[in-house]
């Protein structure tokens, strides 16, 4: 590739990362919304029924049709898609329990468990530095979390749980990533949400273990109820920004150097911050804007770090022409 086309490609990756931010954040916000009113595991189910089928029909007729569901590794997107379904529900329940800016900002402590996953799994190797900037962001998280005072709700570990197991999906990514397209892999995770939101329904969606006052517990456990007319327009909504915000995410790693694109991920806190004003009445404490500015500025590091690293091999290398 020539200098101008990897800037081109650099810049197509940077939009799509920048849709896939926005199909998130409305996600997240619609969820917020909702989490009053139903069922977690209902909630999940509509929006997977209906990103299906988006997915069935605008993209799978484009990405080989029935050919996509063939795999070869049927036990990884299993896994995969345990990961990103439990991510996601400790995430959406740490939205019902906290301010959607806190919730949001833990979350994104995600890039720096993701490298330290890399070391682990991945035998990565990660300097001085960046070690310091993993140490500052987690610092970042205790602020925002606040344990040992007061103010410290279980709730809010529900993101940082999210955190992590989002690093583990994206380590089996990295594992499957050769054999398997993206289509591919975004089928699986539908077929997983809507398995695993029908078991637990029928497991406990009768709203049995309901009424235990917690924002996040009622959330869990509260009964499947028929959506009021007013709501539809927001379930469709999910399912459709839920489906193409995974896709775009994975065109925007394909399409960019992915130090260039993952800075465009950190749009979603000043969206989260916003929504948090504008829809939910909420804005974020002083200690709570420290909190962010650790995490974002410790993730952010990493990332340009990443670039540096990734810039001086270049420089090394030998360069061919064609």
């Amino acid at each position: 590739m020539t200098p101008t086309t990897i800037q081109r490609s650099n810049l197509i990756g940077a939009a799509y990362a920048l849709a896939a931010v926005l199909c998130f954040s409305l996600n997240d916000v619609g969820i917020k919304f909702l989490s009053d009113s139903y069922a977690l595991h209902q909630v999940v189910f509509i929006r997977a029924l209906v990103g299906m089928a988006a997915f069935a029909a605008f993209v799978m007729p484009f990405a080989g049709g029935l050919a996509l569901l063939r795999t070869r590794r049927p036990k990884m997107h299993l896994l995969r898609g345990l990961c990103v379904v439990s991510a996601n529900t400790c995430l959406f329940l740490g939205l019902a329990a906290m301010p959607i800016a806190d919730a949001v900002a833990a979350f994104f402590v995600s890039p720096l468990v993701i490298t330290v996953f890399s070391v682990l799994f991945l035998r990565e190797t990660v300097g001085n530095r960046r070690w310091a900037a993993i140490a500052v962001g987690f610092i970042g998280v205790l602020v925002i979390v606040k344990p040992g005072t007061a103010a410290f709700q279980l709730a809010s570990l529900l993101p940082i749980a999210a955190a992590f197991l989002y690093a583990v999906m994206h380590i089996l990514a990295r594992k499957i990533g050769g054999t398997e397209s993206t289509p591919t892999m975004a089928f699986y995770i539908q077929l997983t949400f809507i398995i695993a939101s029908t078991i637990i329904g029928l497991s406990f969606g009768d709203g049995r273990f309901a009424g235990m006052g917690h924002p996040s517990l009622e959330f869990l456990f509260r009964a499947w109820v028929w959506p009021a007319p007013g709501d539809w327009p927001i379930l469709i909504m999910l399912g459709i920004s839920g489906m193409l915000g995974g896709l775009f995410i994975s065109q925007a790693y394909r399409l960019s150097e992915a130090a260039f694109a993952a800075p465009f991920e950190y749009v979603a806190m000043p969206m989260a911050i916003m929504w948090g004003v504008t829809v939910f009445g909420t804005w974020p404490d002083a200690t709570a804007w420290i909190g962010i500015a650790l995490i974002v500025g410790s993730g952010l590091y990493l990332l340009w770090r990443e670039s540096v690293k990734d810039a001086t091999v270049a420089t090394k290398a030998p360069t061919y022409r064609r």
